[in-house]
């Protein structure tokens, strides 16, 4: 067993159990239940909205090499500038040099789990320039020294009154402040710092290959923020994030907002077509969109997990799966969780370290019954099972029991052998290890069901 098998294995033995962190992971996720089900009431075919989807953006990603060159021509013909960054370092040197260039020694940043996913706030502190997230949540676990603990909702793990608590230590609040009067506090010690630095990062919901240009779809207009009041505006977004038009947007947001917080739309939802152009009031005057693959080309070399990619982020598979809410967000050791992470990230960071989250699953459906872009998500679990088990990444003595089970399993008088109270004894001392000691196994009964049958034939006759 490989040491991130062991790690996985104990943290989530560790999570599952303890009570309070399941209580606070169920009752939010109950809530987003609620709102979800209310929100996709707007519809009136919600199926036939998700086909539609699922097929603009598999089309998309058939069609990426294409739209990538379309967007990056009409993107840059009104200023902006293109990075391409093949992976996490090259990315993380893009953003370094543009800050270094620019002079910021801090940098503001809208929510972004790609930026998650480059590690960017701790690269960027290692060259003495100071992030800050702008999203209530992101801030939060910020200051906590934590990494977001799902998708869509970085603090979903937290209770009021550990965030109480922690602004309470850090900037002095109140311990028994309510969530208004510390969203309120937050808001005004961000716009102190929205008005101190240079430079703003967001990522990009959307990229639309025609006209060229970013969608970014939130709630706080912190990204708003971001992007618009200061001089640069750094994009980093993975280069499977395409749709073909703008038009698409009418598809897409409602989708998105829906499965993602049970709304008909976000709050704040925002196109941009480049840095300011002449004539308008404001806005940067630098512009960088630096296009990320880190390992998703390894994705889109298998088929049919490349399906994968056309994920909107909206999180509705994580709240959908049972063994998400059993062990959490930080479990997984990855940026992305959840069943959508558990079939990427074996293929974008390798199978050899993170084959072991395809077997996270209990293949229920749920998440594939539940997403907006209709992956089949439990089936590609499936495809990368096979996959670690070509790789020989598998638990060799795994292996070995399963290749006995079934030599036993194909002959009868071996399950007939011996006395019930010797059959109990092996599955017991032999089996139920390998098995799980979480699983219980059923008692046996006295006579195999080879024998019972017999007999029931004969009491026939």
């Amino acid at each position: 067993m490989k040491l991130s098998d062991t790690k996985f294995n104990e943290q989530a033995e560790k999570v599952a159990f303890d009570k309070e962190h399941r209580r606070r992971l169920l009752f939010n996720i109950g809530r987003y239940d609620e709102a979800v089900a209310k929100g996709k009431s707007f519809y009136h075919n919600l199926d036939l909205a998700r086909d539609r989807a699922a097929h603009i953006r598999m089309k998309t990603l058939l069609n990426l090499d294409k739209l990538l060159i379309d967007f990056e021509s009409r993107i840059t013909a009104r200023g902006a500038k293109v990075l391409w960054a093949p992976d996490a370092e090259e990315a993380v040197k893009h953003v370094i040099d543009i800050l270094h260039k620019v002079g910021s020694s801090a940098v503001v940043k809208s929510k972004s789990m790609v930026s998650e996913e480059l590690e960017l706030n701790q690269e960027l502190e290692k060259a003495k320039i100071q992030p800050l997230e702008t999203d209530l949540g992101e801030f939060i676990v910020q200051q906590r020294g934590e990494k977001p603990y799902h998708i869509v909702t970085p603090a979903m793990h937290l209770s009021k009154e550990d965030i109480a608590l922690m602004m309470h230590e850090k900037f002095g609040l109140s311990p028994t402040s309510s969530p208004s009067e510390i969203t309120t506090w937050v808001r005004m010690h961000l716009r102190e710092k929205f008005a101190e630095v240079d430079a703003g990062i967001t990522g990009a919901n959307f990229l639309i290959a025609d006209p060229g240009a970013i969608a970014i779809t939130e709630n706080e207009g912190n990204g708003v923020f971001s992007l618009s009041s200061h001089k640069v505006h750094i994009v980093i977004a993975g280069i499977e994030k395409l749709i073909p038009s703008l038009e698409d947007l009418d598809l897409f947001w409602p989708l998105l907002a829906i499965h993602g917080t049970g709304q008909h739309m976000t709050v704040y939802n925002t196109i941009v077509m480049g840095p300011v152009q002449d004539g308008e009031g404001g806005g940067p005057k630098e512009m960088y969109v630096i296009l990320l693959n880190n390992g998703r080309t390894n994705v889109l070399a298998k088929n049919p997990q490349r399906r994968a990619l056309t994920c909107i982020r909206c999180g509705a598979c994580l709240n959908a799966c049972p063994i998400y809410k059993n062990i959490g967000g930080y479990t997984y050791d990855t940026t992305y969780t959840g069943p959508i992470g558990s079939v990427i990230t074996p293929h974008m960071k390798g199978m050899d370290n993170y084959g072991h989250l395809s077997f996270a699953s209990t293949l229920c459906g749920k998440c594939t019954e539940v997403c907006p872009v209709k992956i089949p998500l439990h089936e590609y679990l499936l495809f990368n099972r096979n996959d670690s088990v070509k790789a020989g990444y598998t638990d060799s003595k795994w292996k070995r029991a399963i290749k006995l089970s079934q030599w036993i399993l194909r002959k009868p008088s071996f399950l007939d052998a011996g006395k019930p109270w010797f059959r109990r004894w092996a599955l017991k001392n032999f089996v139920a290890p390998i098995w799980g000691k979480r699983r219980v196994l059923p008692t046996l009964p006295s006579d195999s069901f080879r024998k019972q049958w017999l007999k029931i034939q004969k009491d026939k006759i």
